[in-house]
């Protein structure tokens, strides 16, 4: 009996949603794609309301998508790389249940690596959105280097697609320091080892992100995302430039939320021009 893989693992991690039509949306947007050769896995990460339920509704939507859950809620990081563990495919793309992928996102993206074989990993720009519409444009560099991971991560996590190999020697960080900045990690991680990312310079997904509100994050992930930073310029050996922006996480929880919001808005306008 000859067994046939996917080309793509599409992985996705769920804790407690929030917004059952918001999850519904980004998993129909993959059910959806014009590329068809790909498997679904999500996770439920311990869920203590009724998402299990819901996602194993969803799951007899298709049946290329795969329901994995456990008990306790271990976090994104150790979700997803019990996805990885899972998964057959070629090629590993990420997703949120809240984001919503272009229909031809992984036709495009899997078209990309398939011809440019240099490349170990690519995302994309985004579509900023929140529930009243499309509102902004979110760009990345087109061919980030370590420097790009001074001031932000220069990748849209939910919109990145990794060849399987990737993941050989690096997997996510479940570490506790890691538990909001496990793609920065990650990232960094991949570009000390000499893995290099693209970004499709076109919005292949829709990336939900409130009118220039900040997301609320406690002091202390903010402290932790600072230790993360200097593991990880010190790691690439850029250390040194990388001091004045070790601190910027602190430095942003300290800005009232009114300022932060109208930065936000006009960031994202001149990212539209």
């Amino acid at each position: 009996m000859v067994i046939i893989m996917p080309k793509v693992s599409v992985i996705m991690g769920v804790y407690n949603c929030k917004n059952i039509d918001n999850l519904y949306r980004s998993v129909m947007s993959i059910v959806q794609q014009t590329f068809i050769d790909w498997e679904f896995i999500i996770c439920n990460d311990g869920s203590t309301d009724n998402t299990l339920e819901i996602l194993k509704d969803l799951e007899k939507l298709d049946k290329r998508i795969k329901i994995i859950t456990y008990e306790k809620n271990n976090g994104l990081a150790y979700a997803l790389n019990l996805c990885i563990k899972f998964a057959s495919g070629l090629y590993i793309a990420r997703m949120d249940d809240d984001d919503i992928s272009a229909i031809d996102r992984l036709e495009k993206q899997i078209v990309f690596l398939d011809e440019n074989k240099n490349i170990d990993f690519v995302g994309s720009i985004a579509n900023v959105f929140n529930e009243k519409g499309i509102w902004g444009v979110l760009k990345m560099p087109e061919y980030p280097t370590k420097n790009d991971f001074l001031w932000n991560i220069p990748f849209i996590h939910p919109s990145m697609v990794f060849r399987r190999n990737v993941f050989e020697n690096i997997t996510y960080n479940t570490g506790f320091l890691n538990k909001r900045c496990e793609d920065y990690t990650l990232l960094m991680e991949l570009y000390s080892s000499g893995l290099k990312g693209y970004n499709i310079q076109e919005p292949l997904i829709n990336y939900q992100v409130e009118n220039g509100e900040k997301k609320y994050r406690l002091m202390q992930d903010r402290i932790c995302e600072a230790i993360v930073r200097y593991r990880g310029y010190k790691k690439n050996r850029m250390l040194l430039k990388g001091i004045p922006y070790i601190i910027k996480p602190i430095i942003l929880g300290l800005i009232p939320q009114m300022i932060f919001k109208e930065v936000k808005k006009i960031q994202y306008k001149n990212m539209e021009k």
